[in-house]
């Protein structure tokens, strides 16, 4: 396809679904010839993979792709591709704002991007590409993934709940599952070449199987994927609250390799602004299923998403998330202050909340949420926990001899770390809480027990194919 190497370099905005889906783009450019730019040089091709939930990520591209703009002037045979949510929302006004981008294309079509360049290369145009429909799960595609021995395995793709502030059905299309053979063959591949912890991802994750009536797909699939022998942890997201079944709490807490984490998104602790949001349930739903994770899973620690200043949202209605969060004792949260999004119904609501009071608002129960993290953290002091090492967390601090690593229900720890021992990410090995803080645990003593993960890093950044078996046709929906 090209009579030189290129180098190329993805930018990722978003969600877990977009940085998954740029290990794809990366497998793809890698098995087109390109290679990954050194740290610091310029790259031949950029491709930024975006998202259209929030704000910040519309600013951020546009005001990179400027940026960008003299840098082509200089470099002419570069080129600039933007791919995910937002170019699937806005398709040509990509181009209309930054007509220097080479290739737009969706959130259905990253297969094709390695064509795409090749196109407008040759034809000296942009080239605009959204593909309406999914038609072959972007797992069947090459990948590079960030990690040597952590993975991601796609569940499904889509959403079929229309929640207001939400424009991710229009970008990523209707529910569509995998079939649970091809997801079990997947995580069966990736612990084959070394992966230690797999998560499952989907939109909804727990809505999985409403494609073939199976209230029970998940927690079955769980239970599957949680067999394959030689993987030591499993973990998934996100799931909704008002699909969220005891089965799937009984393949949790019944299912070794499934880790006692559970990150579910509430959005808000009042009934009327879930209401309004269009979020089939209520509080004291969503606070019965903790209630019934706890009981089952007494170590499970339980993280969150709140969207603060919804349209509509009064004193009382914050004042009921706060209560929310000290029932719910979070051992952390994601927190968004709430922005109009175009092309979601609750741009258009009555009543949006001034942005000085949604700051005031988001600063309380920021100082609310680190309270009571800190407090969780801090029942751990004195006991034994399982981490296994992470890449990109790695030493906390050279004088000190700490490595980061991730305790099984996910809480950070940074780990001291006995002379002449050198753990690789991916390694496992059970240290003693000395210290907690609101976002992190240091465990200074008590370490034993290192297990090593197949390969070590010699699988870093390896491109690897899915199997031709694992691939599946979408059927086009009548």
């Amino acid at each position: 396809m090209m009579n030189e190497t290129k180098t190329y370099q993805v930018i990722t905005y978003g969600c877990q679904m977009n940085v998954h889906d740029s290990e794809r783009i990366s497998g793809l450019l890698d098995a087109a010839g390109y290679v990954p730019v050194a740290e610091g040089a310029t790259a031949d091709v950029v491709v930024f993979n975006t998202c259209a939930v929030r704000e910040n990520a519309d600013n951020r591209l546009y005001g990179n792709l400027g940026h960008l703009a003299p840098v082509k002037q200089l470099n002419p045979g570069m080129q600039i591709a933007v791919g995910g949510c937002m170019a699937q929302k806005d398709r040509d006004i990509v181009v209309a704002k930054a007509p220097w981008v080479d290739v737009v294309f969706g959130t259905h079509n990253i297969g094709h991007l390695p064509l795409l360049l090749e196109k407008a290369r040759v034809e000296h145009e942009a080239q605009v590409e959204i593909a309406d429909s999914l038609v072959t799960f972007p797992s069947t595609l090459p990948s590079r993934r960030e990690s040597a021995y952590a993975g991601w395995v796609t569940i499904s793709v889509g959403c079929n709940n229309t929640c207001t502030y939400c424009i991710v059905p229009s970008v990523r299309g209707k529910e569509t599952d995998r079939r649970p053979q091809d997801v079990v063959a997947e995580v069966r591949m990736l612990v084959d070449q070394g992966v230690q912890e797999i998560t499952l991802l989907g939109q909804n994750v727990n809505t999985y199987g409403v494609e073939f009536s199976d209230r029970d797909a998940f927690a079955t699939l769980l239970r599957e994927c949680g067999a394959v022998d030689g993987l030591r942890r499993l973990r998934f997201t996100s799931p909704h609250p008002a699909y969220f079944t005891d089965s799937v709490i009984a393949a949790m807490a019944e299912t070794e390799t499934v880790m006692p984490s559970l990150h579910m998104p509430v959005q808000s602790g009042a009934d009327a602004v879930l209401k309004r949001m269009r979020r089939a349930y209520r509080r004291d739903r969503f606070l019965s299923i903790l209630d019934s994770v706890r009981a089952q899973i007494p170590d499970a620690a339980v993280t969150t998403d709140i969207i603060v200043g919804f349209p509509g949202e009064t004193e009382k209605d914050f004042q009921d998330t706060l209560d929310l969060v000290r029932q719910a004792r979070f051992a952390a949260a994601f927190t968004f202050l709430y922005s109009v999004r175009p092309g979601t119904e609750a741009a258009s609501m009555p009543d949006q909340v001034p942005h000085t009071v949604v700051q005031e608002r988001y600063q309380r129960l920021i100082e609310v949420i680190d309270e009571i993290a800190w407090e969780e953290n801090k029942a751990l002091v004195g006991r034994e926990v399982e981490v296994m090492f992470a890449t990109g967390e790695g030493r906390k601090d050279d004088r000190t001899d700490r490595v980061s690593g991730r305790a099984r229900d996910n809480r950070l720890v940074h780990v001291t770390v006995p002379d002449g021992v050198h753990p690789r990410p991916g390694d496992i090995a059970r240290a003693t809480v000395t210290y907690a803080a609101p976002h992190h645990l240091i465990a200074d003593t008590g370490f034993t027990g290192l297990i090593r993960t197949p390969g070590g890093d010699a699988w870093q950044a390896q491109t690897r194919p899915a199997p031709v078996s694992l691939g599946t046709t979408i059927p086009r929906r009548a």
